[in-house]
C-alpha cells in the first residue's frame, strides 16, 4: 500500500497545482487580451453602464425592440433554455401566448410574419441579438411609438445590422440594446 500512496499523493499535489492553480491564471491572462478585459464588452448611455453587449436584457414597451425571450427571464447568473421541447403542451402554450401578444403589440403584422426567433426562447436565455428581420417587423411599432417614420426606424435597423465575419462566418446580427440606445439617442 505504501507503494502506490506517495506516488499517487504526488500526482494529487502536482494535478492541483497544474488544475487549479496555473490553468486558471491562463485562462484570466487570455480574458485580459479580450474586448471588455475579460470583465464583459458594458454599453453606455449618457455616460452610465446600462447593460452589456453579450447579454440580452428584456424590454417590453412598445417603443423599443424586444428582445428575444428569455427562459430566465433574462438572469446572467443562471443562463439556461427551457429543456422543453416542440411537442410539450406548456412549451405550445408559451409560444402561442408569446404570439398572441405580439400580433396585440402589432397590428398589421400577420402570424406568418413573425420570426420564430421572436416567439422561442434561445439556448442560453440571454441571447442579445435579433435577425434584421426580427428587427424589420418591430420597426412600424416602435416608429408610431416615437412618433418617428418607419423608414426612419428601419433605417437605424440598417445601420446596426452587424454583417457575418468576412461576410462568410454566421449571420447578420442586430444587437437589441445598442439599437434601443440608438433610439434613446434620437430622441422620443
Amino acid at each position: 500500500m505504501k507503494t502506490y500512496l506517495l506516488p499517487s499523493l504526488k500526482i494529487t499535489v502536482i494535478l492541483l497545482v497544474i488544475l487549479a492553480g496555473l490553468y486558471p491564471l491562463a485562462i484570466a491572462a487570455v480574458g485580459k487580451l479580450t474586448p471588455g478585459g475579460g470583465d464583459g464588452v458594458t454599453v453606455s448611455l449618457h455616460g452610465k453602464v446600462v447593460g452589456y453587449a453579450n447579454v440580452g436584457q428584456k424590454f417590453t414597451k412598445d417603443e423599443y425592440f424586444w428582445s428575444r425571450p428569455s427562459a430566465v427571464d433574462y438572469h446572467a447568473d443562471g443562463s439556461g433554455g427551457s429543456n422543453k421541447g416542440p411537442s410539450n403542451p406548456d412549451y405550445l402554450k408559451d409560444v402561442e401566448g408569446r404570439i398572441q401578444n405580439f400580433l396585440k403589440h402589432n397590428p398589421g403584422v400577420t402570424r406568418a410574419q413573425i420570426p420564430a426567433e421572436l416567439v422561442t426562447a434561445s439556448g442560453s436565455g440571454l441571447d442579445p441579438d435579433l435577425s434584421p428581420a426580427g428587427a424589420k417587423v418591430q420597426a412600424a411599432r416602435v416608429a408610431k411609438a416615437r412618433n418617428l417614420s418607419t423608414d426612419k426606424v428601419l433605417a437605424l435597423v440598417d445601420e446596426h445590422t452587424e454583417q457575418p465575419l468576412l461576410g462568410l462566418f454566421g449571420p447578420a446580427k442586430v444587437n437589441v440594446l445598442k439599437l434601443n440606445i440608438a433610439l434613446d439617442s434620437m430622441g422620443k
